[in-house]
């Protein structure tokens, strides 16, 4: 925790420990909470339902984590802010639900408070990114709904009305002035609405992990943007039952040599927790573990890069108890009260698995990105034998079609 003050104009700040029971806070990690985002309740037995921020929510006020992290009280989003990423239809369609239960899409209804709890998300997230910039916190992590990476410019979907990340990462350009964004998206589903807002734009890097051949249908190797955006839009689609260490492995050999490269100004992360092993909706074997180990992944990225300043936002995630104890892990993470060595994860994948995997992605993107065009001591980027190659080839065929 820090404290500031001013004299004669210049700010002085006073970094103190944070400490409950034997936890140990050694960053200003912010939280982003507030009890309107239960508002938002689309329907009973829906997954997406306030019972998932209860949970984090009452992990947060136990006597170990209370006061551990500082709560940032979410403003409403502005409408020039939606306006960056949506078209003024979107936010009209959206504003006349305000009081009433709509029908968006298949997956995404409205209730009465909804559209104030998608404003209060996104405008939530915008303010920890801006605390985050200014130095009044180290890291954050947005704990809102409605979730946002399939919202469209022009369209709700899978859950989302406001593509939360997308509005912040162009608040964190048009208001902060930041040059570079990273965008990491470890969630189950593809971010189709992020990767669309952005695919045209070198100034934003879109990087991607999702279970191939699903919802929403988008997020192919060939999809690596257009125009002056080719290759800052990293698509990594990979066939159910990938768990920790297959994670690491596409963090420390795939994402941090293109960030590196990149060299972003501030890291947002779509985090999704249903890669959690428990999921209903998920095929992943992620446990609490591996989640904080992609976490500290992203944090050497960013201290490397922009003085360690990453927010995240909370995306999927439908097993309670997956997801509380998988947030709880990321968080105290993210304050430095633990340190999980990425390495010692990455040492767990499935070798062979993995080495056909980094073979398909950097034959994609290694002409855009002159980091991936090395050959490693690992033994994992050496071309497969071609009936590998042949297997793996049969197995994409049979997914896509039981899909």
């Amino acid at each position: 925790m820090a404290f500031r003050s001013e004299s004669d104009g210049i700010a002085y700040r006073y970094r103190i420990t944070v400490k409950r029971g034997q936890m140990i806070a050694r960053k200003r990690t912010g939280i982003v909470r507030d009890p309107r985002y239960a508002g938002h309740c689309m329907e009973k037995n829906h997954p997406e339902c306030p019972e998932r921020l209860d949970v984090i929510y009452t992990m947060l006020d136990t006597f170990e984590s209370r006061g551990l992290f500082l709560e940032i009280t979410p403003r409403r989003a502005e409408k020039d802010e939606l306006l960056r990423v949506h078209s003024p239809n979107h936010v009209r369609r959206l504003e006349a639900t305000e009081g009433k239960r709509v029908y968006l899409d298949p997956d995404t209804i409205t209730s009465p408070l909804s559209h104030e709890a998608a404003l209060l998300a996104s405008g939530g997230l915008c303010l920890a990114v801006e605390q985050v910039e200014k130095g009044l916190l180290d890291n954050a992590f947005a704990l809102v709904r409605p979730p946002g990476h399939h919202a469209e410019r022009d369209k709700t979907k899978g859950f989302c009305l406001y593509n939360n990340v997308a509005i912040a990462a162009r608040y964190a350009q048009h208001t902060l002035g930041l040059a570079r964004i990273l965008i990491v998206d470890w969630d189950l589903h593809h971010g189709n609405g992020t990767q669309h807002c952005f695919e045209d734009n070198p100034s934003v890097l879109f990087f991607s992990v999702h279970r191939s051949f699903f919802y929403p249908g988008s997020g192919s190797l060939r999809e690596v943007g257009k125009g002056p955006g080719k290759g800052y839009t990293v698509n990594i689609p990979l066939l159910p039952g990938f768990g920790d260490g297959d994670y690491l492995t596409l963090f420390e050999k795939i994402l941090k040599p293109i960030a590196l490269e990149f060299v972003p100004d501030f890291i947002l992360v779509s985090a999704g927790f249903d890669i959690h092993y428990q999921d209903p909706l998920g095929g992943m074997q992620v446990t609490p573990k591996g989640f904080a180990a992609m976490t500290r992944s992203i944090l050497q990225i960013a201290e490397h890069c922009c003085k360690g300043k990453v927010v995240m936002a909370l995306e999927g995630g439908y097993d309670l108890e997956g997801l509380k104890d998988s947030v709880r892990e990321v968080l105290i993470e993210l304050a430095d009260i633990q340190f999980t060595d990425p390495l010692e994860i990455m040492a767990t994948a499935d070798r062979k698995k993995m080495s056909m995997v980094l073979w398909r992605v950097k034959r994609a993107y290694k002409r855009y990105w002159k980091n991936l065009d090395t050959d490693s001591d690992s033994g994992l980027e050496k071309t497969p034998p071609l009936l590998d190659r042949m297997k793996e080839c049969l197995s994409q065929m049979l997914m896509y079609m039981k899909n």
